[in-house]
């Protein structure tokens, strides 16, 4: 009798496994790479309808032309390599107004002026305009070699200093400076030992930009907690008063905020009033 074709039992079923093992990692990374080529594609896909349709919040605007060139300072580039300039079109597709004795700046204390300005029309942020409110809380980059729009993989803030959200916000937040005029305000954190931190944007931006030519004084508002550290007195505000263009008058007032959250669910109440 011929056994020449003849497999053990125990030698058969050892090879179907290792087929069958193979076979299962090649599926599972077969679907890995389909799973986040969808998550991708699908985070790609909500950015744009999200700024086109914040967009068109505000009259007047050409929002897909504004889009196109939003996309061309950082598509196809690597993501750490994109500049503040690289934002220049865009600044001029939706340029900055004047909003005189309306200005409101802030530094680590986001959540309270924007809950104050959202319940009250007495002052504008750089988020409530048309690119500062596109944008704000979005993540975006491109990659080199892609024509897409990415909103996954990219870049944190710290990661590298020219990454596209960190430039953007730069360059914003200097356009936005240059016009201030009139009585500006700036909400800044008591809750803090350096209210006013050289490493923020607003001291080594935004105080760089403003102009004695346009800006009559900064009014700053120290908002205060029961944690509260520090006051009006503090070093670093006195370094922001060196920091301001001789002409632009300067004063300080410590507020709770208990008291602008008040104020701000209190419409008969006049605004200025709120400190």
């Amino acid at each position: 009798m011929d056994h020449g074709g003849y497999r053990p039992p125990e030698k058969r079923r050892k090879r179907h496994c290792a087929i069958f093992s193979v076979v299962a990692v090649l599926l599972i990374i077969i679907i890995l790479v389909v799973v986040l080529a969808l998550t991708y594609r699908r985070n790609t896909d909500k950015l744009k309808p999200t700024f086109i349709a914040r967009c068109e919040e505000f009259k007047g605007y050409d929002c897909e032309k504004i889009w196109s060139t939003f996309e061309q300072a950082y598509v196809g580039q690597d993501p750490c390599n994109v500049s503040m300039g690289a934002y220049d079109p865009l600044i001029a597709a939706a340029p900055f107004r004047p909003a005189c004795n309306r200005m409101m700046f802030w530094s680590k204390t986001k959540e309270v002026v924007h809950d104050f300005t959202e319940k009250r029309d007495c002052f504008l942020t750089l988020e409530d305009t048309l690119l500062g409110s596109v944008l704000d809380g979005l993540t975006w980059c491109g990659k080199q070699g892609s024509s897409e729009t990415f909103t996954a993989g990219c870049p944190g803030w710290t990661d590298c200093s020219n990454n596209p959200v960190r430039s953007f916000w730069n360059r914003a937040s200097a356009a936005f400076a240059d016009v201030a005029c009139g009585d500006v305000t700036a909400m800044l954190n008591g809750s803090i030992t350096t209210p006013f931190s050289p490493t923020s944007i607003f001291a080594s931006i935004e105080v760089k930009r403003f102009n004695s030519t346009m800006m009559r004084s900064l009014n700053v508002v120290l908002v205060t907690q029961e944690s509260t550290v520090t006051n009006c007195t503090n070093a670093s505000l006195k370094d922001l008063q060196k920091e301001l263009d001789e002409g632009i008058k300067y004063n300080c007032k410590e507020v709770a905020e208990s008291q602008i959250q008040e104020c701000s669910s209190n419409p008969e109440k006049p605004c200025g009033a709120c400190w």
